[in-house]
């Protein structure tokens, strides 16, 4: 196993915060396993609930990401696959926020309204990795619950296609700030190459999540993480797609919604007709009867959707060569 270990009294200003543009900290084979970390999106600015966001932070500097890793070679036309081993919060709190003019329930800059910000406040969330739960703490009233810990990524990326520079803040064709909580421990992530060495990174640690991350912001938290990588030769993937022990899932990422809708079930539709040997109309129509669509976010630059088929279906039809049974055959062992 590797290790790669960012320095963590690092200025936030000096780290990555972008899908491309950066040089490689690292060259991976196929096969090799990572054990690395990552500041919260925050870059460990946020502490308590007197830190406000729009005070402490600067907007250009939010998802620092770890990486790129070069891959040995990764070429445009190929996949890289990025297995998730194991993703843990690295402390035993976590943050969240209203940022003023940011979510799903607010105006934002594309949606321009009269009305004034909402209030900006910030959340501790008491992260209990023993019992595996999320403390959340109500500000107004004495009211608590626990919520399951369900630790994901909500960025994982390539350097984007035609030399582009892309924020970490802004999902793609690349990847990037996907939000789904499908990104979890057992999920291999597949991602098309579009320069040598393909330059994958990740960050964005997440405690929990609910779908659609409504307000802009779920437990924010670093996070260790260990992940293998593996290269799909000649297996062009324009949107990239995962697998987890149950389910295929596509992604698509968009404004309007409905265009990440409609790019989420059309990769999905063209992957049922590949691996089953479908024509595109009928797989069409057991996409339409079988697939689930949750909802990734709806607050970043570009909206995330995706689309899952549940596996069974398939009748031992086998994706992308065995690459995610093979990796996690391997992270059993």
């Amino acid at each position: 196993m590797l290790r790669h270990d960012p320095d963590p009294q690092a200025d936030p200003s000096t780290l990555v915060y972008s899908f491309g543009g950066a040089p490689p900290v690292l060259q991976l084979r196929p096969g090799e396993v990572v054990s690395t970390w990552r500041r919260d999106c925050f870059a460990g600015r946020v502490g308590s609930t007197a830190d406000l966001v729009s005070e402490v932070c600067d907007p250009r500097l939010l998802n620092p990401q770890t990486g790129p890793f070069f891959i040995e070679g990764a070429e445009p036309g190929d996949t890289v696959a990025v297995h998730f081993l194991s993703i843990e919060p690295r402390e035993t709190r976590g943050f969240s926020s209203t940022v003023p003019f940011f979510g799903s329930l607010t105006a934002t800059p594309a949606t321009a309204m009269l009305h004034p910000a909402l209030p900006e406040r910030t959340w501790v969330y008491e992260l209990d990795r023993a019992e595996r739960l999320v403390r959340y703490q109500a500000l107004d009233s004495a009211f608590t619950v626990d919520l399951p810990l369900d630790p994901m990524h909500g960025t994982v990326g390539v350097a984007p296609p035609l030399g582009e520079v892309r924020s970490s803040l802004t999902p793609g064709s690349w990847g990037g700030n996907m939000d789904t909580p499908e990104m979890r421990a057992g999920t291999t992530c597949y991602l098309g190459v579009n320069v040598p060495g393909a330059l994958l990174s990740l960050g964005d640690g997440h405690a929990r999540q609910g779908e659609g991350e409504t307000c802009g912001v779920a437990v924010e938290c670093a996070m260790d993480t260990v992940f293998s990588v593996d290269l799909v030769k000649g297996a062009p993937t324009p949107w990239p797609r995962l697998e987890d022990d149950t389910h295929l899932m596509t992604t698509g990422s968009a404004r309007p919604l409905e265009d990440a809708f409609r790019i989420a079930h059309t990769e999905l539709v063209r992957w049922t007709a590949e691996l089953l040997d479908l024509s595109e109309l009928d797989a069409y129509q057991l996409v339409s009867q079988a697939a689930l669509t949750p909802v990734a976010n709806v607050v970043d630059t570009n909206y995330t959707v995706v689309a899952k088929l549940p596996k069974y279906l398939l009748g031992g039809a086998v994706a992308m060569a065995g690459t995610h049974a093979k990796l996690r055959a391997s992270s059993r062992a």
